[in-house]
């Protein structure tokens, strides 16, 4: 099975590099179980490692009631979140390359700085707060390296949570003590209102999800560490992207964040 999973992970990994997509493994090779998606994964983080990539945080996905129903699941999933696709906004806006991506959406979260150690097993919400340094509006780019979309529970686990890039607002200390799950976001797409959504939508309550997070790391044998960024899970909906497409993102109590692809 080692060398299945290595070879999944090599494949997975050409399609990113090359822009060229591959059928679902839940197709192609039967891979059914959680485990092994989470084993391909890893062990395509360590290849990424090896070139000399850098992880910055973690990402949450699937935190919505009804992608969960969607793929017949009752958890979300997580991913990694790479130096090499974080997009840094510069006085409210930044400029990306459609090209850059396989098959991309956008969608909103809200964005936690890690400044005290997370360990698992039992990360309450309350902790996640607790051990928060500061709070921002964040913007997941969502990709897909399975053809068409085309996929199930183990396809994303395996696809690093469909991961394809991020963008954040300014961080914000006093935003962690806000009612995060009543936090409301809008998003503007081409200057027509594309998409809202609440806090709550990301399992609730977006430390909820962060908690999650950190304890689920723990059965992998990581934990969220100071200077860690974690998205928590979208609280809209994913939007398709094009070139040239100008999105807006309005998150109460923060300052809107522009994004433009090329």
């Amino acid at each position: 099975m080692a060398d299945v999973i290595h070879q999944l992970a090599a494949r997975l990994d050409n399609a990113l590099r090359t822009r060229t997509p591959i059928a679902p493994i839940s197709e192609t090779e039967g891979i059914s179980d959680v485990e092994t998606a989470y084993a391909i994964q890893t062990y395509w983080t360590k290849m990424r490692l090896a070139r000399g990539e850098k992880i910055v945080g973690r990402k949450i996905g699937l935190t919505s009631q009804a992608i969960q129903q969607q793929l017949r699941v009752n958890e979300p999933d997580y991913g990694t979140l790479w130096e090499t696709t974080f997009y840094p906004e510069r006085e409210g806006h930044v400029v990306i390359s459609a090209g850059e991506f396989l098959q991309p959406r956008i969608e909103g979260e809200i964005a936690f700085l890690i400044g005290k150690p997370l360990h698992g097993p039992r990360v309450t919400p309350q902790q996640v707060l607790e051990a928060t340094e500061a709070c921002a509006l964040g913007i997941e780019i969502v990709a897909s390296r399975i053809a068409d979309w085309r996929i199930k529970l183990v396809d994303t686990i395996a696809d690093n949570a469909s991961y394809g890039g991020f963008t954040l607002g300014r961080w914000d200390g006093k935003m962690r003590d806000a009612d995060l799950a009543a936090l409301a976001m809008r998003i503007d797409c081409n200057g027509v209102l594309a998409a809202e959504g609440i806090g709550a939508a990301a399992l609730g309550h977006p430390a909820l999800s962060t908690a999650w997070l950190a304890n689920k790391l723990w059965e992998y044998g990581v934990s969220l560490e100071p200077g860690d960024i974690v998205i928590s899970g979208g609280i809209t909906k994913m939007l398709p992207v094009n070139a040239g497409d100008r999105f807006t993102f309005i998150l109460d109590g923060q300052s809107p964040v522009t994004v433009s692809f090329t």
